[in-house]
């Protein structure tokens, strides 16, 4: 397994709005392509305005391939569309586990 962490740092007007579109106009899609979510954070210290989340892949191979058919989705366009105005910085990082970590 690996897991992706991408954090989105929003304009402050726009993080509430950026949630609520997120919950109700998004995450049903986002699930039917890229699958396990592992966790959906929003930051109560550091750089506020800013949500983490983590997604569990097999590996590269599947990740590419779930990010692609999201991205080859109208629905997935349509969406990224509204609320990527909102984004001012994005970042991720592919994280692969220790031999001892509890997520494998």
């Amino acid at each position: 397994m690996i897991y992706e962490e991408r954090c989105y740092t929003l304009q402050p007007a726009h993080f509430r709005r950026f949630l609520a579109v997120f919950e109700a106009e998004g995450l049903d899609m986002i699930l039917e392509h890229l699958g396990q979510l592992v966790g959906y954070f929003a930051t109560e210290t550091g750089t506020l305005n800013t949500v983490v989340h983590i997604w569990a892949y097999e590996d590269l191979a599947d990740r590419e391939q779930r990010r692609n058919a999201l991205w080859n989705d109208p629905r997935w366009q349509a969406y990224a569309e509204k609320v990527m105005p909102w984004i001012v910085h994005m970042e991720s990082r592919l994280l692969k586990p220790t031999r001892f970590s509890p997520l494998q």
